[in-house]
């Protein structure tokens, strides 16, 4: 179906932007304190970002479930749920740093990433009810909410972190307390219900993964969105071990991490219109080249400055990298085929964000003999992305451009 009055899709947007200000927050909150965590109870520090890749691998390990069942039962239905799953993933946490046991932290971070697979979907439900005018704008405000939870979420694990004789104990209570709340935005959607009636529309109308992976702009879609999402993890899953490893404090890393996830949502107040005006493919392009500048100023040195300036074109980078991978794959696939493609593009996005995540502490922690040479390694792991990226866009100019086959 298709919206032409933008009232509906507005209000829905209003409520999702609140959402990923609220429940947003503790996203950032958890991927200061997850490397830091894990490296204070693994074993091995090579595994210290493990945490944070259990969170990355539930994302993955939900997708392919929780895309259907919001296709067959509404969104508000599978938001409901990850936000459930984030407060027990931070309870089952809180009790893993309180019995010093490494292997419940990472089962309470494999429910945060149930959440985290959910809150992916808001950036898709924003468009649920929006023209196709609107769908780009809908996409970039609803990201922009994260702005709010970019400050918020940073500033609260300050107050925090150290209230408890346990370290990040309560990081993860706080986190509790934002799932709970922020769960009773969701009444607020207005949202279509879901095909209860009938499950099997989607597979008789809809391609198969593989017919949908033949079309060049799924796939470039998806090449794109799975590498910048991919290099801001890697990078920013090391950056509070980098930090904390070159003599600055958890605090500095805290500021650090709100920086850069300012950068990440800042930019979506204007990306929308960017994307409007110049094209997809332009503004991916653009994201590619900020990332890579990203990784040129981190190579640069380890002053704070450098720190700071990295991880805000980071930020920048993937907010036009991935907005504009959204978009593009929002406009590649029939209605019928949205959780087919949806659920397919996180599956395989947030597949590599894990194996980013797990690489990220490999490289920090065991890649060399130092903190700067750990943090050296993890930047240069970006370039051979950043060329398969590129490669892919420049593939995509040359082929012709084709609508989404009619439903059978």
């Amino acid at each position: 179906m298709t919206y032409t009055d933008d009232t509906r899709a507005k209000r829905n947007v209003a409520v999702l932007v609140m959402a990923q200000a609220i429940l947003g927050a503790q996203l950032p909150m958890i991927f200061v304190i997850g490397g830091l965590a894990g490296q204070q109870l693994a074993s091995n520090v090579c595994l210290a970002t493990l945490p944070i890749s259990f969170i990355v691998f539930g994302s993955m390990t939900t997708a392919p479930w929780i895309s259907p069942l919001m296709q067959r039962n509404g969104r508000r239905f599978g938001f409901f749920i990850g936000a459930f799953a984030g407060a027990m993933g931070a309870a089952v946490s809180a009790y893993g740093l309180y019995t010093s046991s490494f292997a419940v932290l990472l089962a309470g971070s494999y429910l945060t990433g149930i959440y985290m697979s959910a809150q992916g979907f808001y950036r898709f439900a924003a468009t649920d009810t929006a023209s196709d005018a609107f769908r780009p704008k809908a996409i970039s405000y609803v990201m922009a909410g994260g702005l709010l939870s970019a400050v918020f979420g940073p500033q609260l694990n300050k107050l925090v972190q150290d209230a408890f004789v346990v370290p990040f104990l309560g990081t993860y209570l706080a986190i509790i307390a934002l799932n709970l709340v922020g769960m009773l935005l969701f009444l607020a959607l207005d949202l279509p219900k879901g095909s209860k009636s009938e499950p099997s529309t989607a597979i008789i109308k809809g391609r198969s993964r593989r017919d949908l992976l033949r079309d060049p702009r799924i796939l470039v879609a998806i090449i794109c969105g799975m590498v910048s999402y991919s290099l801001m993890n890697l990078v920013m899953t090391s950056t509070p071990l980098a930090v904390v490893g070159c003599g600055f404090t958890k605090n500095n890393a805290n500021d650090i991490v709100s920086a850069h996830v300012i950068a990440m949502f800042l930019p979506s107040f204007f990306t929308g219109h960017l994307i409007a005006r110049f094209g997809v493919e332009k503004i991916i392009g653009t994201g590619l080249v900020v990332l890579m500048l990203a990784g040129g100023v981190a190579l640069a040195g380890v002053d704070l400055d450098n720190f700071f300036v990295a991880l805000v074109l980071l930020g920048i980078g993937w907010n036009f990298g991935f907005i504009g991978a959204t978009t593009m794959l929002a406009g590649a696939h029939r209605p019928e085929e949205r959780g087919a493609v949806q659920g397919m593009n996180d599956m395989i996005v947030f597949g590599m964000v894990t194996v980013a995540s797990l690489a990220s502490g490999g490289l920090m922690n065991c890649s060399g003999g130092s903190a700067v040479e750990g943090w050296n390694a993890v930047n240069l792991a970006m370039v051979p992305f950043l060329v398969l990226a590129g490669g892919s866009l420049i593939w995509l100019a040359r082929q012709p451009r084709l609508a989404p086959p009619p439903a059978e």
